[in-house]
């Protein structure tokens, strides 16, 4: 592993220095600067102003967000302006967004430097919101008249790769006078048409998709995750072609959803995290945690009810953390199924009732199962059979709780428009805890003590 640092670390001190038989990707250069950054910050400095100007742009896309702060502050407002012209429309929008989160007045600077198209269509990406598919395309395209002679579009698009304007072009679109999209055409298909005819004259008959510039992203994510494409056009309300969405950017949302997801889960902020902020780490975790301790005090509240059972029967104590663990760890099994279903699009309103079933009848079939399992362990163990019963009843009753409330708890939190991965293990481990203790020690009174 250190043999392969050091290669990179001398790859990078190549690329900086203009090697050009040592290309390195974006995110393996930011990756060393990361890496240089927390061993020297004037090295750090020193190397991004070494690296090239064609390259700049995407290396501080790839940047953790402290360290991009600190190159947006480095840089000037024309080293920033070329970086952004550098980038195609939806890397050069995201650049700009994070340009201005950091310094609005350098961001403005930086804007007016551009020439006429690029800050056009900068501003025009930036008057949809953040969940809207037009946040996420790219203006740049290759499309093509319905009548225009295909041997003429192909040298069209010649022209425009030599010149570096066009990248990874999929798809020839095919629109009409008006611009409103009438066909899309992967490139393997169109290698094989009679050059010297129109697209009309070679165009079958065929469904294509295509995506509204207000659509929500997650839904497109999974259009693209359902019908496995690499490029999806997008229109406005009239069908006029604006602009086209690439995978490389859904694989981004798809990312951000998981981790978004995963970090909500655990009750922590992921924008927080991501950003390395001491300060602001203590604080988000600290909110939730006091939230926790409160759930917790609830439950030991419930334990004090029953102190006089627990000290006639000593062996309840050790017992106890039994049927929370198990309690805790199958409602998070659900909760986190429901979640990720939730998610996927999976369940919806119409087949919640069958989820919340088939949840249920989970966590009944492993409740009888580990209540005879444990019920005979807690016999042996302490040898009082009604021990045993009294804990196997607690583990059906705790792991029916979990089961139940693992699976309703994120539905009503996302009928009450509040995001089902946020605050549902804090619901749910106070549940299966209160419960959990209540059921347990509630048995025990009832069945051991005379």
């Amino acid at each position: 592993m250190q043999q392969y640092e050091n290669e990179m670390q001398h790859a990078l001190e190549l690329y900086l220095n203009g090697s050009e038989e040592h290309e390195l990707h974006a995110s393996e250069v930011a990756y060393l600067l990361k890496k240089i950054r927390k061993e020297d910050k004037d090295e750090f400095f020193s190397s991004l102003s070494r690296i090239p100007q064609d390259a700049r742009g995407d290396v501080l896309l790839e940047l953790p967000e402290k360290l991009k702060d600190e190159a947006i502050s480095f840089f000037s407002t024309k080293e920033l302006a070329e970086a952004v012209e550098g980038l195609e429309s939806d890397d050069a929008t995201d650049l700009v967004q994070d340009i201005d989160e950091f310094d609005e007045d350098k961001s403005e600077a930086v804007i007016a430097q551009l020439d006429d198209e690029d800050r056009e269509e900068i501003e025009h990406l930036l008057h949809y919101e953040e969940d809207q598919a037009g946040a996420w395309m790219q203006v740049e395209l290759f499309d093509a008249i319905l009548d225009e002679k295909i041997q003429t579009a192909r040298d069209r698009l010649k022209r425009l790769k030599d010149s570096g304007e066009l990248e990874n072009v999929h798809q020839v679109f095919i629109v009409n006078e008006e611009r409103r999209l009438i066909a899309t055409i992967p490139l393997e298909d169109v290698i094989l048409f009679d050059f010297s005819k129109t697209f009309r004259e070679q165009l079958e008959s065929k469904e294509f998709r295509s995506v509204e510039a207000t659509a929500d992203i997650e839904d497109v994510a999974s259009m693209f995750e359902q019908f496995d494409l690499s490029v999806l056009p997008v229109v406005d309300r009239q069908g006029h072609l604006v602009g086209r969405i690439t995978s490389d950017d859904i694989y981004d949302v798809i990312e951000e959803r998981a981790t978004e997801q995963i970090y909500n889960l655990a009750g922590v902020n992921d924008e927080v995290e991501q950003e390395e902020d001491l300060l602001g780490i203590f604080k988000n975790r600290a909110s939730w945690l006091f939230i926790n301790l409160i759930t917790a005090i609830l439950a030991s509240i419930v334990i004090g009810m029953f102190d006089a059972t627990i000290a006639a029967f000593i062996s309840l104590a050790i017992l106890m953390p039994i049927v929370a663990s198990m309690g805790g760890n199958a409602g998070t099994q659900t909760l986190t199924v429901m979640v990720r279903k939730m998610a996927l699009g999976d369940i919806d309103v119409v087949n919640a009732k069958q989820a919340v079933i088939k949840e249920f009848l989970v966590a009944l079939l492993n409740g009888l199962i580990f209540a005879v399992l444990m019920g005979i362990v807690a016999y042996v163990w302490f040898d009082i059979p009604k021990l045993g019963l009294v804990i196997g009843l607690a583990m059906i009753i705790n792991l029916l709780i979990a089961g139940s409330f693992g699976a309703l708890i994120p539905l009503m939190l996302k009928r009450m428009n509040i995001d089902p991965a946020v605050g549902s293990t804090v619901l749910l481990t106070t549940a299966t805890d209160i419960f959990g203790f209540f059921s347990f020690l509630g048995l025990a009174s009832l069945i051991l003590v005379k």
